[in-house]
């Protein structure tokens, strides 16, 4: 069943055309997978598929019965609402069958109140709220009462998220839906997505999630669309095998080529009107060539400074802020060549450790003491501060004019836009003119170009295309100095770090040596309640440089904290409310089974009011009461 297609769509920006008379469509259950460079017009394509944008010309036609719901990258929310409000001011039949039944019982109109108990118990919508939160906490929003105002960036993307997928569409599409999430809060997305039956179509650059959730990807290039019915990986083998047709076909064009131009050069003029057939033909030949073959790559061989012996020493760092431990007493000696990820949920202080390592952010106790050769690198997450009127050559110009790679050439600011994939003609746009991948490209160049030796990059993957990801992928392995990563790409975090730290809460970190996937493999072996507080073998042959701190198992500097603290006991009174929470909960929970069955049987509206009353009660007392019993049983 085709639910989405479009015909000879064209899209163009001032006198740059995205794309012209492109052809799409997708099928219910495909899952789809847009992919392309920056600035090849993915977003634009997606937003005149899902009815934002209108293209220059063409059609787009959807299935009548169908419902879309579209995550934009910078989606529009209500400010005077809090997150719940917003993300119940979608559109679906069990979201109005939840704000009618919460309408009829403030009215108390008992006529409405039966019709909308109804129609909830027929869309099976008592739960909903519950499913609701559970969402926004596994992406990372606990606080659902708060304002939409005071939200950041990377928070309204998540709401916005919940938005759709909570409408459960039968068309879901996502443009860039993992960037602002943590580790784990993709996780949970990529579930959702693999276990939902509904339609998916996306523009990501994740490749793990790719992989996982797609069973088609398509390719934007040169303006043109082309398809794969597979995953991420078997789009890779094929995309292989038509650039190696392409280039034996354009090989041929070229000796062709070669050919009438020699024919061109010895043509008679006034035999021109007998062989036009033949010039017209040279004229589409010379078009076809044109631009083509010319292996742009991302070739990052620049010349860093040399690292003395002393790079970065950071001990018994601690941060909070108010009743938030960020850190307690961290302590950590960098090493040459060291790769390091951090990873933590979003509010951990990932970002924060960052800042204090640069100096952007004060400590409120402990010390960082600096190599006097190591000269840092800082790519940030945060909004981006290029002069947007200022032409793309002028602003690495201010920069530097020239610079040395590491074979000893030199190379002048126009040389490296170009290795940067900024044609001549781009490199005379003003900034304002680039797509947000391109944006980040050029921050990410400005931040190399002053030769760092340490590198700390903080989501660096975010809005970057697949292309460059995989060209700076392999500059940082052959980085002749230290990297420290932020990042939600997993893929990009396994091929880069030897060892991550790992913000657990409470201000303590694990040092684990392996890269993320091999944390996770080890995490997830472990017993739930004993995965913070057990120390992997893999960790205790380690021979991490750390503080020296030793927890009870032997292990070096794998979980750090102000002393090596045996866990805390529960008190004889907290030992008795844990036991009593259990069958409390229990209890609770079979009143509400027992209620929700009596509300489908039906009563006297007065019963039916008081028992929907309850029902809302009992669900407030199970929560508060499981979140005790969570807290519990960390010590247990």
């Amino acid at each position: 069943m085709n639910y989405l297609s479009a015909e000879n769509l064209t899209k163009a920006y001032g006198d740059r055309t995205l794309f012209r008379n492109i052809n799409f469509g997708i099928n219910r259950g495909d899952k789809v997978a847009i992919v392309g460079a920056n600035g090849s017009g993915k977003t634009s394509l997606l937003s005149i598929l899902a009815g934002a944008v209108p293209p220059d010309a063409g059609l787009v036609s959807v299935r009548k019965d169908i419902s879309i719901g579209y995550l934009d990258q910078q989606p529009d929310l209500n400010e005077a609402l809090t997150v719940m409000e917003e993300v119940l001011s979608g559109a679906s039949a069990q979201l109005e069958a939840v704000r009618a039944y919460e309408k009829a019982l403030i009215s108390e109109d008992h006529a409405a109140l039966e019709e909308a108990m109804s129609q909830m118990e027929k869309l099976e919508a008592w739960d909903y709220e519950s499913q609701l939160r559970q969402m926004l906490g596994e992406l990372g929003i606990q606080d659902v009462e708060q304002s939409v105002s005071t939200l950041s960036g990377g928070q309204r993307k998540r709401v916005a998220l919940a938005r759709v997928l909570i409408q459960n569409p039968d068309l879901i599409i996502l443009d860039e839906p993992t960037n602002h999430l943590d580790l784990e809060a993709i996780e949970y997305l990529e579930n959702y997505l693999n276990t939902s039956n509904g339609t998916l179509l996306m523009v990501s650059h994740d490749r793990y999630f790719l992989d996982a959730v797609c069973n088609q990807i398509v390719e934007m290039d040169g303006g043109q669309l082309y398809g794969y019915k597979g995953n991420y990986a078997y789009f890779l083998e094929k995309k292989a095998e038509r650039l190696e047709m392409q280039a034996s076909e354009l090989e041929k064009d070229r000796n062709l080529f070669r050919r009438e131009l020699d024919w061109m050069r010895r043509q008679p003029k006034a035999r021109g009107t007998k062989a036009k057939y033949r010039e017209d033909a040279f004229g589409e030949l010379q078009e076809k060539i044109s631009g083509k073959g010319k292996g742009e790559s991302l070739e990052l061989n620049l010349r860093t400074a040399r690292l003395g012996s002393k790079i970065l020493e950071v001990e018994n760092l601690s941060k909070r802020y108010d009743e938030k431990v960020l850190l307690d007493h961290f302590t950590y000696t960098f090493k040459r060549f060291d790769r390091v990820g951090l990873i933590g949920k979003n509010g951990m202080g990932k970002t924060t450790l960052l800042e204090m390592i640069t100096g952007l952010t004060r400590p409120d106790s402990g010390k960082i003491s600096t190599g006097g050769t190591v000269r840092f690198g800082y790519y940030t997450q945060s909004e981006l501060n290029l002069p947007e009127n200022q032409r793309v050559i002028d602003v690495v110009q201010e920069v530097a004019e020239v610079m040395k790679l590491a074979s000893g050439e030199t190379v002048t600011a126009s040389q490296l836009l170009q290795h940067f994939l900024f044609d001549r003609q781009k490199q005379y746009d003003f900034v304002h003119k680039l797509s947000g991948g391109e944006k980040r490209r050029l921050q990410l160049l400005l931040v190399l170009v002053t030769n760092p030796n340490f590198l700390i990059l903080d989501e660096p993957t975010n809005d970057l295309d697949i292309t460059t990801l995989n060209v700076l992928e392999e500059f940082l392995l052959s980085f002749p100095g230290c990297v420290l990563i932020v990042t939600h790409d997993r893929y990009f975090m396994d091929r880069l770090v030897d060892h991550v730290f790992v913000l657990e809460g409470e201000g303590k970190v694990r040092d684990y040596p392996g890269n993320y996937t091999d944390y996770r493999e080890w995490r997830n072996k472990q017993p739930k309640k004993q995965a913070s507080l057990n120390i992997p073998e893999k960790a205790k042959q380690s021979s991490a440089n750390t503080s020296g701190v030793t927890n009870q198992n032997g292990a070096a500097g794998v979980t750090q904290s102000k002393t090596a603290e045996t866990k805390k006991k529960l008190s004889f009174k907290e030992q008795r409310e844990y036991e009593t929470l259990e069958s409390e909960i229990a209890a609770l929970e079979q009143r509400k089974a027992d209620l929700t069955e009596s509300l489908s049987a039906g009563g006297h509206h007065e019963q039916l009011i008081g028992w929907a009353k309850e029902i809302g009660e009992i669900d407030a007392l199970i929560s508060t009461k499981s979140d005790r019993w969570l807290e519990l049983a960390e010590y247990i």
